[in-house]
């Protein structure tokens, strides 16, 4: 069988981890060929994979437009694939062969409803390109996800046989460090995320408006954002400014870094969309306590370790008790 391996939007992060996966598992595939059809990722060709590179997809979304709507199809017949693997959320339109699809946008099928003012790109994904992707599930051969609740949900959104869905949980890499531990007279809370809005920077921040109400300051906050990506980051920067609050805005670390920085703190999560949510995985590889939002995700990630507790993601009180809590700690 031949299989055409679509995946132009992958650069970079996760979305090249996962296209990675796929390469590594289908390099040992020697009963099948496979063509990569990409943008700007490059990876190396064997004896049963060819990879094609379309760098100039990336120039607009008018070039994007173009290509998966006309130029794939035709490499579609002019490979004589049997099948289409798209790693893109969605089929690749008009193929004309069985396709699977790579779910892994957790936004259409999230239990939060974005309301258009509240954040547009999230609602827009939500209500307009998630139906898409609904109807595009609906008409694939088969699906892959990566956790159970995923599943779950598609299943019961889509109205789809649980046989037509697998999971395919991807590779983490996990670093080894010392032994979780942190310094009790000065604990640190770390929260290792993007500034998207769901992510929820801001019912952390009133938390920690809290704790300075209160008096507490013997304490600091690492974020990996740097403040500047976007006008609600900006305004919270400011705020923590203002207030005089211990937030540090690192920005993006490297992996071991990371590592090092679960392993001497406290993981505080309250993102409330997340397919898998990696960085409790990761904080959990260290020993860490981790305090996460009650989602589906977090459940099935570290529902079972002894040193995670759940919250409401935005009761802003709750996540101030916990952090008192340790900030309280003598030992």
């Amino acid at each position: 069988m031949r299989i055409l391996v679509y995946d132009v939007a992958a650069d970079s992060g996760g979305a090249a981890t996962v296209l990675k996966s796929f390469y590594e598992e289908f390099c040992q595939d020697r009963e099948n060929e496979y063509v990569f059809v990409l943008s700007v990722f490059e990876l190396p060709e064997t004896k049963h994979i060819r990879v094609l590179n379309y760098p100039w997809i990336k120039k607009s979304p008018l070039h994007r437009l173009y290509f998966d709507q006309i130029r794939a199809r035709r490499l579609v017949r002019q490979y004589q694939a049997d099948q289409v693997l798209s790693l893109q959320n969605i089929e690749l339109p008009h193929a004309g062969v069985p396709q699977v699809v790579y779910e892994h946008n957790a936004l259409p099928f999230s239990e939060h409803r974005f309301r258009f003012r509240e954040a547009f790109r999230p609602w827009f994904t939500q209500q307009v390109l998630g139906r898409m992707m609904k109807r595009s599930i609906r008409r694939a051969e088969k699906v892959l996800v990566q956790t159970n609740w995923m599943k779950q949900e598609i299943v019961r959104q889509c109205r789809i046989s649980p046989e037509k869905v697998e999971v395919k949980f991807p590779p983490v890499e996990m670093i080894k460090t010392a032994p979780w531990k942190m310094d009790a007279a000065n604990p640190v809370f770390f929260y290792p995320s993007n500034a998207s809005a769901y992510k929820n920077h801001k019912t952390f921040l009133r938390a920690c408006r809290m704790l300075k109400k209160k008096g507490y300051e013997n304490y600091q906050v690492v974020w990996t954002v740097t403040g500047d990506e976007n006008r609600d980051i900006r305004a919270l920067r400011e705020e923590a400014e203002n207030w005089k609050l211990p937030i540090v805005f690192r920005g993006p670390m490297a992996r071991q870094e990371l590592f090092e920085q679960y392993a001497s703190s406290v993981l505080v999560f309250p993102s409330y969309i997340e397919t898998i949510g990696l960085p409790l995985l990761e904080a959990r590889s260290t020993g860490a306590w981790i305090a996460a939002a009650d989602c589906l995700y977090a459940r099935e990630m570290v529902g079972d370790y002894e040193r995670a507790e759940f919250f409401e993601p935005f009761d802003a009180g709750g996540w101030y008790r916990f952090m008192k809590r340790w900030i309280a700690r003598k030992e």
